[in-house]
This record gives structure tokens, sequence and C-alpha cells, in this order.
């Protein structure tokens, strides 16, 4: 065997989504978040495209964050479905953690290949950047709530017509235990066929 199947087998199955609100105080550093996302660059995608673009926050970059992304909330929710209480916890998470990516797709200008492809390929990417980060023995939650895919968003990004942004990847040190997982088993998400 070329690699420790054992232990891949362990990192995969140990990966978890951990909330930005259970992270610790402890700092997250450049050269952690440089290997997450080189990592991350070594996903698949079809026609090699590398579609996957990344704006990282860090230190008083987080304070541009606290301040956007609360605001942006605000201007992408209609009056009904805005809550002040997630304004004020979009505020507040920006301020406790310290390192932000914010995950975007840049279309391959040819068109060549499906959207849907592009999209797979990031999901990838940040698939990556999750086990590089509990190989760290840091956490890191993939947050992509409506407001994300708004116009606000993308002005603010500056991203070009055809490109998207996908979401908020949050990456710190997990308050606590490292939280546990299960997963059905094999039998009920597989059919066979044999002949």
């Amino acid at each position: 065997m070329k690699y420790n199947l054992s232990e891949i087998t362990d990192l995969i199955r140990d990966r978890r989504s951990v909330s930005p609100e259970r992270f610790s105080t402890r700092k997250v550093h450049r050269e952690q978040i440089e290997l997450v996302l080189t990592n991350a660059t070594w996903a698949p995608s079809h026609g090699l495209t590398q579609p996957w673009r990344f704006r990282v926050f860090l230190q008083e970059g987080m304070e541009q964050l606290a301040v956007h992304i609360p605001r942006i909330y605000k201007e992408a929710t209609s009056p009904e479905a805005f809550r002040q209480a997630k304004f004020e916890k979009l505020e507040a998470r920006f301020r406790h953690i310290s390192a932000a990516v914010i995950v975007c797709l840049e279309r391959d200008p040819s068109g060549k290949i499906a959207e849907i492809e592009e999209v797979e390929a990031v999901a990838c990417a940040v698939q990556n950047m999750y086990l590089t980060c509990t190989a760290y023995g840091m956490a890191g939650f993939w947050s992509s709530p409506g407001f994300i895919y708004s116009r606000q968003m993308h002005d603010w990004l500056g991203l070009g017509p055809a490109d998207k942004c996908l979401g908020i990847f949050y990456i710190g040190y997990p308050e606590g235990e490292w939280p546990r997982s299960h997963r059905k088993p094999l039998e009920y998400v597989t059919q066979w066929i044999t002949g």
C-alpha cells in the first residue's frame, strides 16, 4: 500500500463541521492557512479549470467582515425574513474568530465545462480544506446562508458576471472536546448492480 490507509480513514471519519461559536480564542497562523489552501488547490477539476478562488481574512481584516457581512444580510433579506438576532450573531461572529476564507467560483471563460461541474470542483477543494484543518486539530465550518448568493455579496466581492460566491469557510480551534458523529450504514445508501 502506498499510504497508511488506516490513518487516512481515521482522518476522513474524524472531520467535523464545528460552528464558529464553538471556536476557542486560540489563533490560527497564516502558514497553516497557506497549507490548507494549497491542499485545496489539489482537488480534481474537469478540464483542469481550477475554478476555486479564495479571499482570506485575518487579524484586522476580520473587521471588514464584521461590518460588511451583517450589512449584506440586512440588505439582501426581505423585511419579513430579517431577524435582528441573526444580524447581531453575524456581527459578533467575526469579532470572535481569527480566520475566515470566502470561497468563490471563477467560471472557465471558454464555457466548455458545465457550471455544476465547476461547483463540484470547488466542493472537492473545500473537502481538502476540511481534511487539512482536521489534521492540524483545527475546526472548519463551511457556511452558505442564502444572502451569500445575493447581488449585494456579488457586488461587494467584485465578482465577474458568471462567477459566484459559494460560502464562507471559518477556521479556528475548537473549544473543549472534538465532536463526535455517525453515518448511516453503507447498506442504507448503496445499491449494488452485479449483472
